[in-house]
């Protein structure tokens, strides 16, 4: 599979140590493209850009940034002046900081982008990638990217350098501005303990494949219904908990989720067990010494 086109070529830069990388998206968007059209007669709807002066359709190259400075009075700047702020940065992810990954949190996560090795750079990346892996630290600094600068985590993966963007400290809306009512009362020891339970029986490793986009298959399954001419029906809206019936609610989902447990140790318990290989024989299941010594001397 080739390797996906770069967006951007530069250096991570920590200490005196420069490292060329190239960085590669590592997502793709799997939204369903819903194009606009005229409920009425089903024609496509365009967006044109017009000036509010001239009133006529104004060409991408003829439109620039501007800035308001004060009421209808701007600062425009075109895309030259705006290289300019880059400085001499533009090309460079600056790291700080080597902080402990768990002292991260989530919320200041945006994208993820794959770095790989830059021109004349295989050697430093392969050295830059062992040492994040041996320390299990994650790199923190910026760069400037879109006409932006980006905080940045730089981290090793298994075989490469991942990057993610993310958000500044003043960009994270504080907990405290929520409007969230108190309690009228403290959950019971009953409570705490029955949806402890029910908590410890969905108890799993995450495994990112048992998690897939279901309400884009819906969509994909109603569009091709409504295509052979069938009527849509909107489904029924389940019920919200009342407070006076929560403790049913967690203890009808424990005994839901047992049924649907024992459901499936049945199921698998009328599997037949795979048969054993004969003597002489090597199983399936294990590598031969040639293959183990095989992998040791390919890693």
């Amino acid at each position: 599979m080739p390797m996906p086109r770069s967006l951007w070529n530069g250096t991570i830069a920590f200490g005196l140590v420069r490292v060329p990388v190239k960085l590669h998206s590592a997502t793709e968007s799997k939204r369903i493209a819903f194009k606009e059209r005229h409920a009425l007669d089903g024609a496509a709807i365009e967006h044109r850009r017009v000036c509010a002066k001239e009133r006529k359709e104004v060409p991408y190259e003829e439109i620039v940034k501007g800035y308001e400075v004060a009421s209808g009075e701007y600062v425009v700047l075109s895309k030259e002046e705006l290289a300019i702020a880059d400085g001499a940065q533009a090309r460079v992810i600056d790291v700080d900081h080597f902080v402990a990954e768990e002292e991260i949190d989530p919320i200041f996560y945006e994208r993820a982008y794959y770095l790989s090795p830059g021109r004349l750079g295989e050697e430093a990346y392969r050295v830059m990638h062992a040492a994040l892996l041996r320390t299990g630290r994650v790199g923190i600094g910026r760069f400037v990217f879109h006409n932006k600068e980006h905080l940045a985590a730089v981290r090793a993966l298994e075989d490469a350098i991942v990057m993610q963007t993310m958000r500044f400290a003043d960009e994270i809306v504080s907990d405290s501005q929520l409007d969230v009512p108190r309690a009228a009362k403290k959950a019971t020891k009953l409570e705490l303990d029955t949806a402890q339970l029910l908590i410890d029986q969905l108890d799993a490793k995450y495994e990112p494949d048992r998690y897939q986009d279901r309400y884009r298959d819906e969509v994909m399954a109603l569009i091709e219904r409504k295509a052979r001419g069938e009527a849509i029906e909107p489904p029924e809206r389940a019920l919200l908990t009342r407070e006076a019936d929560l403790l049913d609610v967690l203890k009808q989902s424990i005994e839901q989720h047992g049924a649907r447990k024992r459901r499936g140790s049945r199921s698998n318990a009328g599997k037949r067990p795979p048969s054993k290989p004969s003597a002489g024989e090597p199983s399936a299941s294990k590598p031969t010494k040639a293959k183990r010594t095989a992998k040791r001397g390919g890693g």
